[in-house]
């Protein structure tokens, strides 16, 4: 299950890609897959690398990889790469959990290309601000969520750096039912609704129906869990074409 749209980052054969807080390598391992491209999928926590490490294995073992993928410690705000060195960077779900924000938005604007793509996702407001009220335990948690965003704020903390706002869109409106009834049922949880509701969430993910997705989609602009913004960072001047931008909003923005 990835929240960014692999359309929007308009990747080119030999790119680099950085996945900031990649966790458990939904999106990293999900590009290296899918795309040509160098993917260097960095985050604090030893344990969710480990298990990116072990669910990324069989698919280099059985060579269905089409990139290489690289997965290291590292800290957002003290990112060890060069100025300029990723053409495209994803920082998803990450930033909510993070004291200073804006430090890593810096550190990201560093390491980004000149005409590079930038996707934060954080979680959307509403279904957000719902779990709040619901239970102080979901976000009081060890590691867990420290602020509610608002869409204009984390895009204007974004758009102060420079980068040019190109798309934005909201994902996974069937989670925020079940995180609802998660926090809700915190104290409860071998619930049974919960557990049924989780079953639908697997079933819907391996299958795809498309009742669901249809549904989904409807959804997704009311009470979509995501919030995905997408942002290209200046071209510099000579630059006539930002390179690794096919997205027609992208080349829109870059200029």
């Amino acid at each position: 299950m990835i929240t960014v749209d692999p359309r929007q980052l308009g990747l080119r054969p030999g790119q680099r890609l950085l996945d900031l807080g990649c966790g458990e390598g939904r999106h990293a391992i999900h590009f290296a897959i899918s795309d040509d491209v160098d993917v260097v999928g960095v985050d604090l926590n030893m344990k969710d690398l480990r298990t990116a490490q072990q669910r990324a294995r069989p698919f280099a073992e059985q060579a269905q990889q089409r990139g290489r993928l690289l997965l290291s410690v590292a800290d957002g705000l003290r990112l060890p790469f060069a100025d300029n060195t990723f053409d495209a960077i994803i920082c998803s779900e990450v930033l909510e959990h993070i004291d200073d924000y804006t430090g890593v938005l810096a550190e990201i604007d560093r390491v980004l290309k000149p005409a590079g793509i930038f996707a934060a996702s954080v979680p959307a407001f509403l279904p957000e601000w719902v779990c709040w009220k619901l239970s102080d335990e979901y976000h009081q948690v060890e590691g867990g969520h420290i602020r509610i965003f608002r869409e204009r704020q984390l895009r204007g903390s974004i758009e102060k750096l420079g980068h040019r706002f190109f798309a934005r869109h909201k994902a996974h409106a069937l989670h925020s039912p079940y995180w609802w009834l998660k926090c809700w049922l915190w104290h409860r949880p071998q619930s049974r609704l919960l557990d049924v509701y989780h079953r639908l969430l697997v079933w819907d993910l391996m299958r795809k129906p498309i009742l669901t997705r249809a549904l989904e989609r409807l959804l997704n602009p009311l009470i979509g869990k995501s919030v995905v913004l997408y942002f290209i960072k200046p071209p510099k001047p000579e630059q006539q074409r930002p390179l690794g931008v096919d997205s027609p909003r992208a080349m829109e923005a870059a200029v």
